[in-house]
């Protein structure tokens, strides 16, 4: 079971394996993990695994640590926030990032946004295209076309409580990148857009 993984200068974290997408590019549909790491799990790490792990790593070394990995962060807020509070209280000094598909208020059916605040630094929102209806098309939420709208929601929210926000797209056929940065624009955050290969390696 791969918890906690190193890329580059980089440590990254797999909480779940669970999505509320079903992305047409994501690298889960074609390989088992990243960096020769397999990533897919038997069973989901519990909290004290997961600060097992982090205790065993040199965190000083490590520009930052993302949660990331095989499946949807927030899916597991709690588990993110515990581990992220742990690292906090030792490593104070250590970027804390997520990245995230932005649904976690329809996944919880609550606002999560308050529960990062001091613990994630910079988060980074999947947008992946400029409308509702590509959105669906290219990242098939189990949400449907509401996906798309919380999204949105979910970046104004997340302003409130973290320091960076970033949101990308992925430079596909499908989307209108213009489009997309003048969202970024209007909501005054970050824009990254993300290659294919960017997508394997998880950056």
């Amino acid at each position: 079971m791969t918890i906690a993984y190193q890329i580059g200068d980089r440590l990254y974290l797999n909480l779940t394996n669970q999505c509320s997408n079903d992305c047409k590019f994501c690298i889960r549909r074609f390989q088992a993990g990243v960096g020769g790491y397999e990533l897919w799990f038997d069973q989901e790490p519990a909290v004290e695994e997961i600060i097992a792990e982090l205790k065993e790593e040199d965190i000083e070394d490590y520009q930052e640590v993302v949660y990331c990995g095989y499946g949807e962060p927030l899916v597991r807020v709690d588990a993110l926030v515990a581990s992220s509070k742990f690292l906090k209280e030792n490593y104070p000094e250590v970027k804390i990032r997520l990245n995230t598909n932005g649904q976690a208020n329809l996944i919880h059916q609550k606002n999560v946004a308050p529960k990062l605040e001091g613990l994630v630094d910079i988060i980074s929102i999947s947008l992946n295209t400029a409308t509702a209806s590509s959105y669906q098309e290219l990242c098939q939420s189990e949400f449907g076309a509401e996906a798309f709208r919380a999204i949105i929601e979910f970046i104004k929210e997340s302003k409130q409580f973290i320091p960076k926000v970033i949101i990308s797209v992925v430079d596909h056929s499908d989307v209108d990148i213009a489009a997309a940065r003048e969202i970024a624009e209007e909501l005054d955050v970050e824009f990254r857009v993300r290659s294919f290969s960017e997508n394997e390696r998880e950056s």
